[in-house]
């Protein structure tokens, strides 16, 4: 058989090849496009600045922003069609200079080495409210940071592992926080009995929501978890008599073996200060519930890994790929599924606990459908199923917002551009699940 020798491409201007496929003509018309796109949605939106006069014209911002979206979208999509990307990375580090190709190489070493990383990682934030430029404001907002790694984790169970797309978990979030507050008024139960309680009153209304909907899949189940998430905020807001209503309800600060964090504690009570002899400081709480939130994310990560190896987990993983194949297989399931919405609400229901110890005070606005979002939008991003990647997005979510800030309403807007790149990106998730493949031996019959 011949075969007809092909000669090297030419380059297009000796060549004469159309314009068109010219990777700069492609790379300049792509960033026109998704430039003049960018005008047209930064202009009402960073461009016209309403006042109480008027709108008064910021047009120069809309420009800049555009610009901005021409220069990343050019360089891209030349990247792309030019098959570039690894020379362009490698003459990135080479003018670095060796400082980053060292990085480079030890951030690839550590990413081979996870159990190091997690250790290194851990004594970082072990001795974080101990180094001199931690303050109570980033103690506070890594503390919620954690409660939200806490409530992606159990979302993780319900989606990552068992497939059941659910948009109501807030709900659950919303029963742990109301059910310590409510023990405490109603019963004089403590914090530290409240977490064990309110896992299980979460649990139960995991169960309350499983029945009705072990038939449903897809769109009707989001649809349905989406109301009963709504129905547990219009209770809140409505039982008045019982939880205050909009006005929310106080929850009481944790304790240390009985020792309050304050300065001048009730009759028959001791202070954390006075017992240990040290001078009143506001520091000492929020550095108390960082590392009890700290030890109860990590013991929901060992949880989940856990859940994930054990039959249950392998039950869920089946349901989610093929029911009909796991129902051969003698998986139940209704047991299965139900299992799968009391194991993730339990979780929900210890992060309001931790979430209404914190605060002090709580309200129905803060378990709106947003947080459902904002949890569900976790679990996609790091990867369904995965550890380390929902890990890290329930960082990057929780703190990027805050980092922003001072932006005031741009800040949405870079959270939300953060996520499209994401998805675009890594469709399946910052870290997507590899699992373990079986070879069979070449001399097996």
């Amino acid at each position: 058989m011949n075969v007809k020798p092909v000669a090297p491409p030419l380059p297009a201007a000796l060549s004469g090849v159309n314009a068109a496929r010219n990777p700069w003509a492609i790379a300049l018309k792509d960033a026109s496009v998704a430039a003049g796109i960018a005008a047209v949605l930064f202009i009402p939106i960073i461009g016209l600045v309403l006042h109480p006069p008027g709108i008064e014209p910021h047009l120069d911002r809309a420009f800049i922003a555009a610009a901005v979206v021409f220069a990343g979208r050019f360089l891209l999509a030349l990247a792309v069609h030019t098959g570039k990307w690894a020379q362009w990375w490698h003459s990135i580090v080479k003018v670095a200079g060796p400082g980053a190709a060292g990085l480079s190489r030890g951030m690839g070493a550590m990413a081979n080495r996870p159990l190091l990383s997690g250790l290194l990682a851990l004594v970082v934030l072990a001795i974080f409210p101990f180094l001199p430029f931690s303050n109570d404001y980033l103690l506070h907002i890594l503390s919620l940071t954690f409660i939200y790694v806490l409530l992606a984790m159990g979302l993780n169970i319900v989606v990552g592992l068992a497939g059941l797309l659910d948009l109501g978990y807030v709900a659950f979030y919303a029963v742990g926080a109301y059910g310590y507050a409510l023990l405490w008024k109603y019963a004089g139960v403590g914090f530290w009995a409240a977490i064990p309680c309110c896992a299980l009153i979460a649990a139960f209304a995991g169960c309350i929501l499983g029945f009705p909907v072990l038939r449903m899949h897809g769109d009707y189940l989001a649809i349905v978890t989406l109301g009963f998430g709504e129905i547990v905020r219009l209770m809140l807001t409505n039982l008045t008599a019982i939880t205050g209503g909009p006005n929310g309800i106080v929850a009481p600060r944790p304790t240390l073996f009985g020792l309050s964090f304050v300065a001048s504690p009730l009759e028959g009570t001791r202070a954390f200060h006075e017992f240990f002899g040290l001078n009143f400081s506001p520091s000492h709480r929020y550095i108390f519930m960082y590392l009890v939130v700290l030890v109860f994310m990590l013991a929901a990560v060992g949880v989940f890994l856990r859940l994930k190896r054990i039959p249950i987990g392998r039950a869920w993983e089946a349901l989610k790929e093929d029911q009909v194949a796991a129902r051969a297989a003698g998986i139940n399931p209704t047991t299965t599924k139900l299992a799968a919405f009391m194991m993730g609400a339990s979780f929900g229901g210890v992060g309001g606990v931790f979430f209404a110890g914190m605060e002090g005070f709580i309200n129905p606005t803060s378990f709106t459908f947003t947080e459902s979002a904002m949890i569900l939008a976790m679990v996609v991003l790091g990867g369904m199923g995965s550890v380390a990647g929902v890990v890290l997005a329930a960082v990057g979510i929780s703190l990027l917002p805050e980092l922003f800030r001072e932006f005031g309403n741009y800040r949405m807007l870079v959270f939300g551009l953060a996520m499209v790149f994401v998805m675009v990106w890594r469709p399946q998730g910052l870290l997507r699940v590899t699992r373990r493949s079986i070879e069979r031996p070449v001399d097996a019959v």
